[in-house]
């Protein structure tokens, strides 16, 4: 390709990428994590929507690369994302997330990147990657019963009177710290690796293949930090306790959706860096997609935040701890296994599995049939207008 097109293309291909970085940050990961902490009166509706732009840029920036590597290299075998074909995927995905952002509904973002993705890899005459398409749809399907049953399960916990709340609450602030002990970040490993904190300490020591036992123990040593720090403040002030543990949950999906999601906006972009002839730091790509989703989080989040917040479940600070942990927990093992994941699907599972353990009061039934169906046919949809789309533009412009 002539340099001066390719830089065209190029630039065509990154305008569509920060539309979908802003769609997704006005949507799923902008409005979702901060949702329950705001049904609880935790925190308001607009300083929800900037603390969790800040949150997701770092993210993005910290954890963005397995998601990107599987969205723009692993989706489509025997091909390779063409600048015509990556500005077709990202602007449909886009174009419907932003759709379903201003109807008011939870467009799953994963579904509709991936479909698009795969429909125009497909009309490139790419074969489909079946290995990684189960991966994918075990964890899609998982997540509403995991999710949500963690949920449930957690909140009837909660809500039993036999389990008193300056014991229970502390011990799941214990869980947290364990999982954030282990969580890996960009910064901590050696060049081009992730790595978590229990594993730097180690890195560069004789230790490092033997590291489960000290991982055990530092690992304990977080829960005990974690569970103390929430025992002391649940002692002082109950219920300003349960809110601090809320806003501390709610950073970290929010944290946990930059990682995810800004895959989605920037994977199919990858292709593209790899025919320029100057090298572009993954992590300068990383960053600028961070920046589309801390745009789109400020800009237009709050309606989404209102929307499942008020709409799918009237929370309480109990009811919403139960649904943030398992969101947490979810959101890490989809960036560890480098999975594009929903997070509409994560926190309305996990709202809906809070919900039903005070008995269903407050969860729209209707609202949630027709959540699940935008979900399918956003995926169904995504896939027949990217394979539709790329091949009735290719024939316009003449490309392969």
């Amino acid at each position: 390709m002539v340099a001066v097109e390719l830089v065209a293309t190029l630039f065509v291909a990154s305008v569509a990428s920060l539309f979908m970085a802003w769609a997704i940050g006005a949507g799923s990961s902008g409005s979702t994590p901060f949702a329950p902490a705001v049904g609880a009166n935790a925190i308001s509706v607009m300083r929800a929507g900037f603390v969790v732009g800040i949150l997701g840029l770092l993210g993005a920036v910290l954890q963005g690369e397995n998601v990107t590597e599987a969205v723009g290299r692993q989706l489509i075998e025997g091909a390779t994302l063409s600048p015509v074909a990556a500005t077709v995927a990202l602007t449909l995905a886009a174009v419907l997330v932003a759709v379903g952002v201003f109807a008011g509904y939870p467009i799953a973002t994963a579904f509709t990147v991936t479909g698009a993705v795969v429909g125009v890899g497909l009309a490139l005459g790419g074969d489909p990657a079946w290995a990684k398409y189960r991966e994918i749809s075990t964890l899609w399907v998982l997540v509403p019963f995991v999710g949500g049953g963690a949920a449930y399960l957690t909140a009837r916990v909660l809500r039993s009177e036999s389990v008193p709340e300056r014991y229970a609450i502390p011990a799941l602030a214990g869980v947290v710290g364990v999982i954030l002990a282990n969580v890996q970040f960009a910064l901590l490993g050696p060049a081009g690796q992730a790595a978590s904190v229990v594993e730097a300490a180690f890195i560069n020591t004789d230790v490092f293949p033997t590291v489960l036992p000290w991982q055990v123990g530092i690992s304990l040593l977080f829960a005990l930090v974690g569970a103390g720090l929430l025992y002391r403040d649940i002692a002082r002030d109950e219920l300003a306790g349960q809110r601090h543990f809320l806003l501390v949950l709610g950073g970290l999906v929010a944290f946990s959706a930059g990682g995810s999601q800004v895959g989605l906006a920037i994977g199919p972009l990858l292709p593209l860096l790899d025919d320029v002839s100057f090298t572009v730091p993954l992590v300068a790509v990383l960053f600028g997609g961070g920046f589309g989703l801390l745009v789109g989080s400020w800009t237009g989040a709050p309606r989404m935040i209102k929307t499942l917040s008020q709409d799918y479940s009237s929370l309480g600070p109990r009811r919403s701890i139960a649904a943030l942990i398992p969101s947490f927990a979810i959101a890490q093992t989809a960036v560890f296994l480098g999975v594009p994941v929903s997070f509409n699907e994560i926190i309305v599972s996990a709202i809906i599995g809070s919900g039903y353990a005070a008995g269903g009061a407050g969860v729209s039934r209707e609202k949630m049939l027709k959540t699940v169906a935008a979900w399918v046919a956003s995926l169904a949809l995504a896939v027949g207008l990217g394979y539709g789309a790329y091949t009735a533009v290719s024939l316009v412009l003449g490309v392969a």
